[in-house]
């Protein structure tokens, strides 16, 4: 025993307690072997030498294996990293100009921004509707800012979200009376379509190259056809010589209301408030439902039987 450790600690005192000098159980002659091995007094410690950064030949190497590649976005280990980013850059713009003079809501530059869909293939990222939404609540306060003052950084931000084409910036052509004293005006209904030409006339009426009455059968399609003349008492002065197709009879018919509404509006501007009174103004946009799979037709269900 005495050979396998280097130290001149006899054994008889190292199994024995100092105290009583009573033999010790072998856990405790382990604790009292270890804490012979060990010394109390403090080793040295050593500093590494300073490096001089003010050249860079006096940098150690870079160690290649330890390297990684940091990614640019923080973002980047996120689900949506260009969402995220897009959002945070709309944010801090935000915070930037946030203390720029503003126009009233209704003042504000009418601009169509990107539906969630149109978003989604420009960012290549399933994204939300919910969180699009915050986007575009960024983008209607940043709107806001006086067009006179908007910084061209910000411009050039909000572009990206803006659809190619704005269909508020398209300016509807005058419709004018042509050299032979006629105004055009077209209507839909439905599926139909009617081309009315207006002229001061008599009160003569033709459709398709025929008279109404050939042309519409039911004496509530010959009034519905007339209506925006008859509304405004304008029967006996104008001529009325319109080109019909598609659809059906009361289909046409409509049609043929509201594109002499249009075509009487050019000769007469001031009609225009009567003319919507009446309901000749506004097309009408309702269509037939189409029919669903497993029902009679639209939504009529087949009668229910118990066996």
């Amino acid at each position: 025993m005495a050979a396998k450790h280097s130290f001149n600690i006899p054994l008889q005192t190292l199994y024995r307690c100092p105290e009583c000098r009573t033999r010790l159980a072998r856990p405790f002659q382990r604790i009292l072997l270890a804490r012979s091995l060990t010394t109390n007094t403090p080793r040295q410690a050593v500093a590494a030498p300073p490096i001089d950064f003010s050249t860079q030949d006096n940098l150690p190497p870079p160690n290649v294996q330890n390297a990684r590649v940091v990614p640019a976005s923080p973002s980047y280990f996120s689900g949506r990293p260009d969402f995220t980013d897009n959002l945070l850059n709309l944010q801090a713009l935000l915070r930037k100009y946030q203390t720029l003079p503003t126009v009233a809501p209704g003042q504000a530059p009418r601009v169509a921004w990107r539906t969630v869909s149109q978003y989604r293939l420009l960012v290549g990222e399933p994204v939300r509707a919910s969180r699009y939404h915050q986007v575009i609540e960024v983008l209607k306060r940043l709107n806001q800012i006086h067009p006179a003052v908007m910084p061209p950084d910000l411009q050039e931000a909000m572009q990206i979200y803006k659809r190619d084409i704005n269909p508020y910036a398209v300016v509807r052509r005058p419709a004018v009376i042509d050299e032979d004293g006629r105004a055009y005006g077209i209507g839909r209904r439905k599926s139909s379509s009617a081309k009315v030409y207006l002229v001061q006339g008599e009160g003569e009426v033709l459709v398709n190259g025929k008279s109404i009455n050939n042309v519409f059968g039911r004496i509530h399609d010959r009034e519905s056809a007339l209506w925006a003349l008859k509304a405004t008492n304008r029967m006996n002065k104008y001529n009325v010589w319109a080109l019909v197709s598609g659809g059906g009879t009361t289909g046409q018919a409509e049609a043929l209301t509201l594109g002499t509404a249009k075509a009487l509006m050019v000769h007469e501007p001031d009609l225009k408030p009567a003319l919507r009174r009446a309901g000749c103004v506004t097309r009408d946009p309702r269509r037939v439902e189409r029919k669903k799979p497993g029902k009679l037709k639209a939504r009529k269900m087949p009668a229910w039987v118990k066996r």
